[in-house]
């Protein structure tokens, strides 16, 4: 399961997505908007992708698949306007073991944030807003 999407994300369908009875782990990370970035207050948070981002964020989960002996493996971003707490992303991965999960689980949702063409713009409740690119 790979996606971008402007409804919301679902923790149960991206574990159901990954499971499998080879697994003997199962990794997951959960993004969220949280209330505050750089010590300032954020009201909500709106997400853009390139009409490229799926193909990107295809190509990165194809090269963890082949870097790591993961069972399945699920990545879906959001898009448009979040509110407090919505979530974010949410990426999974399943594995023989749970050192190979973690493991690649972190590396789907690092490249997903590095490469993937998804730029964040968050707004504060000052009134100013900052737009964040994929590379941080």
């Amino acid at each position: 399961m790979l996606g971008i999407r402007d409804t919301s994300l679902s923790v149960d369908e991206a574990l159901a997505a990954v499971g499998d009875h080879a697994a003997g782990g199962t990794a997951l990370f959960v993004g969220t908007v949280r209330e505050q970035d750089h010590g300032k207050p954020v009201t909500r948070l709106s997400y853009s992708a390139h009409p490229s981002a799926e193909d990107e964020l295809r190509r990165v989960a194809e090269k963890v698949a082949a870097d790591f002996p993961v069972t399945a493996l699920a990545a879906v971003h959001r898009v448009g306007d979040l509110e407090l707490g919505e979530l974010a992303v949410v990426v999974a991965v399943a594995a023989p073991h749970r050192g190979e999960a973690f493991e690649a689980c972190r590396r789907l949702i690092d490249d997903l944030k590095s490469e993937v063409p998804i730029w964040k713009h968050q707004l504060f409740a000052d009134g100013t807003t900052e737009w964040v690119g994929a590379c941080e």
